[in-house]
């Protein structure tokens, strides 16, 4: 296989010698049907069932196969395409109920015509597209535009003008694609074809007129006439609302397209040099290195951007009246804009300056709360000591609780470090040490009975509950008696054990190590099925870009040859995944003749046309070897004349 591509990848180019091959499956066309060659896009097309009466058309995508004419022309189901790479018209779909519907809103609807004359299109065409009274309204063109322009121009021009787009009232097509990310292509939204069922051409006063195919394209074809699509003007729309930069904020985002918005209009009037050069400064000096990738621009570079797009836009030629000093001016903006309190995005200066680093003793300094926390704490330790060494520190919990706070600790506090006095939280805290520390309780002969009376409370508690430790021997107090003598066995720590809150910190940080490697493998887990995805994803984008190939369709032939020269090996790629049975010298004059038709950027109609001079042919899957040659060989002459 390497030496198959090493061969035909050094002799191709040089010779222009194509081997002879069966081309991949494509529909029949029909070379004379005037009213199908508008809708010439026939993949990812959709189809439903005729509806009954009151029912909507269920909709359905094919995309195993492109939709034929003589699928059209058997009339089985309803059908609609989408668009491709370009198109040549534009068409707008008013629901009855909308807003804009021309029969109930004449005012609304006749204001849309108004902005779509803004751009060249002057003249249209009205077809009901159902029975439900919905109406299409087209705007053929003559040269072809690229669909994803023309749509996201047309939509950003209708919503500056406070026309809402919405399902059920106001539609535009093509849509403003977005394309989504690790290559995934995406499709336009499909529209139903004209003058099938219920489906009628209007007149100017919304009136159905005869309609068939052919009137159909004679009303075509006029306002293709008429309509001069202004592509400049699309241009600077869509220019001006492309400002969104995923990787600057949200508030420099909308500083950027304010900027955006009031530069690229351009001149309209004298007396505006002066506000288009200053905003021209501030966008060059605080974004240019992130809009065009580069350092900040400073100094002669600045005063070159300023005057570079001062130059280009609109309006310059006639209103700017200091076209024989931009230099000077742009200089003193440049100076200025460098002197202000502005900076480029990125740095911090002036009162956005960084933050100052904090100290490691700042940082490891408990904030109010902790200290507050810590001396309550504190306070029960002692209170309790004290009525320790004074003998008068009760059995029971409730009489506990009175005690303490006699020295001014309030019971929110005891209830939330009851572990500190508690006779149920020391003895199971004591108890856990002795766990956690594998240390047996020392026990004291049986004969040893607790009759001391001096520790019993009032009430004739007895004392016989108590532990014997209630602290950690670095906080209490030692009694002077040495052990307490209750019924429970006393207890001995060991120098150096854990106090109550050294074991809940020993617990907490087992936790949080089982949760850390928890979280590792969680993440493993994550990015091994993100790897697994993109390979997925791009594994089906080599399949596609494989059938764009072996098509031998002029416009998936050219986003497949952009694709190809994008990724130089993804030749190598293609032949590796290619079917059992492919010829892979067919598959590598595919790849040959893609990429000269991306260097070229010919439309699917430029090719045809060139085809039917050439060969008298309309599509190159009738081309014979001998032709392909000549083909080949004349598209690689283009290609160095257009170089």
């Amino acid at each position: 296989m390497a030496r198959v591509v090493s061969f035909w990848c050094n002799f191709l180019p040089r010779r222009c010698a194509i081997l002879a091959a069966t081309s991949s499956f494509t529909y029949v066309k029909e070379s004379r049907d005037a009213f199908l060659s508008l809708f010439p896009h026939r993949y990812d097309y959709i189809y439903a069932n005729y509806p009954g009466p009151e029912q909507r058309p269920q909709w359905q995508t094919e995309s195993r196969h492109p939709l034929s004419d003589r699928l059209i022309r058997h009339g089985n189901f309803l059908y609609g395409v989408r668009f491709g790479a370009e198109t040549q018209y534009c068409l707008l779909d008013i629901d009855k109920g909308s807003t804009y519907h021309p029969q109930y809103y004449p005012h609304a609807f006749a204001r849309i015509v108004e902005i779509f004359e803004d751009i060249g299109l002057v003249s249209h065409l009205i077809c009901t597209s159902s029975k439900s009274g919905g109406i299409h309204v087209y705007f053929p063109f003559e040269k072809p535009y690229a669909s994803w322009q023309l749509g996201h121009g047309i939509i950003r021009l209708l919503e500056s003008k406070g026309i809402a787009l919405k399902a059920g009232q106001l539609e535009v097509f093509p849509n403003a694609r977005a394309y989504t990310p690790q290559g995934k292509l995406s499709l336009f939204n499909a529209h139903r074809l004209p003058l099938q069922q219920d489906s009628y051409l209007l007149n100017a006063d919304l009136e159905p007129v005869w309609s068939n195919e052919h009137a159909f394209v004679n009303h075509w074809q006029h306002c293709r006439d008429r309509n001069v699509l202004d592509t400049h003007l699309l241009e600077r729309i869509v220019k001006q609302h492309q400002h969104r930069y995923t990787y600057i904020s949200t508030k420099a985002d909308k500083f950027l397209g304010d900027l955006n918005a009031e530069i690229e209009t351009g001149w309209t009037g004298y007396g505006q040099t002066n506000r288009l050069l200053g905003r021209i400064a501030m966008r060059a000096y605080i974004f240019q290195h992130v809009t065009h990738q580069g350092d900040p621009l400073v100094g002669e570079a600045l005063v070159e951007a300023i005057v570079k797009t001062a130059t280009s836009l609109p309006g310059y030629q006639e209103w700017c009246r200091h076209q024989h000093e931009i230099n000077d001016r742009a200089t003193e903006w440049a100076r200025c804009v460098e002197a202000s309190h502005y900076f480029p995005y990125g740095q911090q200066r002036g009162r956005y300056k960084a933050k100052a680093e904090v100290s490691l003793d700042a940082v490891d300094r408990p904030n109010w709360n902790h200290q507050r926390a810590q001396a309550t704490q504190e306070k029960i330790k002692q209170a309790v000591a004290i009525l320790i060494i004074k003998d008068q520190f009760p059995a029971k919990a409730t009489a506990r609780f009175k005690a303490l706070l006699e020295y001014g600790i309030g019971g929110a506090s005891l209830y939330r470090y009851r572990y500190l006095w508690h006779p149920e939280n020391l003895l199971e805290s004591s108890n856990s040490d002795n766990v956690e520390r594998n240390v047996e309780p020392v026990s004291q002969t049986p004969d040893l009975q607790n009759t001391d009376s001096r520790l019993d409370c009032a009430g004739g508690a007895t004392n016989a509950a108590n532990p014997t430790s209630l602290l950690s021997p670095i906080d209490s107090n030692v009694l002077a008696g040495g052990f307490s003598q209750d019924l429970e066995p006393p207890q001995i720590e060991e120098a150096g054990s854990n106090s109550v809150e050294s074991v809940r910190d020993c617990i907490r940080a087992q936790l949080n190590q089982v949760r850390s490697q928890h979280q590792q493998t969680c993440d493993l887990q994550y990015q091994a099925h993100q790897i697994h995805l993109q390979q997925t994803q791009q594994h089906e984008v080599l399949n596609r870009m494989g059938e764009f190939v072996r098509s031998w369709d002029p416009i998936l032939m050219a986003e497949a040859g952009r694709w190809l020269l994008a990724l130089p090996t993804a030749v190598q790629q293609l032949l590796e995944r290619m079917p059992d049975g492919g010829d892979g010298a067919e598959l590598v004059e595919g790849v040959v003749i893609a990429k000269q038709f991306a260097r070229l950027q010919w439309s699917a109609w430029r090719i045809r046309e060139v085809l039917s001079e050439q060969f008298q042919v309309t599509s190159l899957v009738e081309l014979t070897p001998s032709q392909k040659q000549q083909w080949l060989i004349y598209l690689t002459q283009q290609t160095q004349d257009s170089g």
